[in-house]
């Protein structure tokens, strides 16, 4: 597999951040680094006809799937950072992204994808959860759907969970989601028999529950990989588990072993830590490293 095809679908938005506006949206940032990594990848999001759609659309130039909404304005966070560099985001309300189509144009790049990835936050309102759903249907049926659990408060149901869950054929999460996706769900033990169970109850092949500084967990077909993490200065960590999705997006398809998924995610994710930003460029050696 040369150049798999990795779709992300769900919010495109501006992180207005202390030092200036970024795009960003965890989606988009998947996807910008899918694309670094080897990818042909594509973002299925929607954007206003403002000032700031006009931006989106210019920088996504070539992504048909990019819709325009004429009501609606372009979604934007407001992103503070405490002392340890992790972000805090106040999300705007009934904005482009609330209203994603399964039109045509999204129909047809998601039935290509070797994998989707999405999330809850984008469900929030009832048309784009219809159409995510929608579109994972469109998929093939090898296609990998993973699942972004990122559960901001108060944008998330234990309905969107649960339906989620039942559609994803892999998750992530963070160590903090995973014991609310516990509790949610009864699911008791240490984090490797609460993984395992989850596994199980919804047939995910791959379960990944990163632990910031302390590296992240895999679990796939009965085999785990435990990384420590990196230690690394942190500038700002916005967008480092979009990033490490990414490159565990990748790995799996090219079939890689599972500890070296492990370590080239912790690489890649600690490396956008040390940078400003969602979308800092690669190194040449991270992206060798993947193909």
């Amino acid at each position: 597999m040369n150049r798999p095809v990795v779709v992300a679908v769900g919010e495109l938005l501006w992180d207005l951040l202390p030092d200036g506006k970024q795009l960003g949206g965890a989606p988009g940032n998947v996807v910008h680094h899918a694309r670094s990594l080897g990818a042909d990848a594509a973002l299925i999001s929607r954007v206003g006809r403002d000032a700031l759609g006009d931006e989106a659309a210019a920088r996504m130039e070539g992504l048909e799937t990019i819709q325009r909404d004429d009501v609606a304005p372009t979604g934007t966070a407001a992103v503070s950072v405490d002392p340890q560099g992790q972000p805090r985001f106040t999300l705007a309300p009934d904005v482009a992204w609330d209203r994603i189509e399964a039109d045509g144009p999204a129909l047809r790049v998601a039935a290509r994808a070797d994998a989707i990835c999405f999330g809850t936050l984008a469900q929030r309102s009832a048309g784009s959860r219809a159409a995510i759903r929608t579109l994972l249907g469109a998929c093939g049926r090898d296609a990998l759907r993973i699942l972004d659990l990122n559960l901001r408060d108060p944008f998330w149901t234990e309905e969107i969970v649960l339906g989620s869950l039942s559609l994803a054929t892999a998750i992530k999460v963070n160590d903090d989601e995973l014991d609310r996706c516990s509790g949610m769900l009864q699911l008791s033990g240490s984090p490797r028999e609460r993984v395992e169970a989850l596994a199980r109850r919804f047939g995910l092949k791959l379960v990944a529950v990163t632990r910031g500084s302390r590296g992240s967990l895999l679990y796939a077909d009965g085999v785990w990989s435990d990384h420590p993490g990196l230690r690394v200065q942190v500038r700002d960590a916005v967008g480092a588990g979009d990033a490490f999705t990414a490159a565990l997006i990748l790995g799996t398809l090219r079939g890689h072993p599972l500890d070296g998924i492990n370590r080239h995610a912790n690489e890649v994710g600690a490396f956008v830590c040390t940078q400003a930003g969602a979308t800092p460029s690669l190194p040449v050696h991270l992206i060798e490293e993947n193909t």
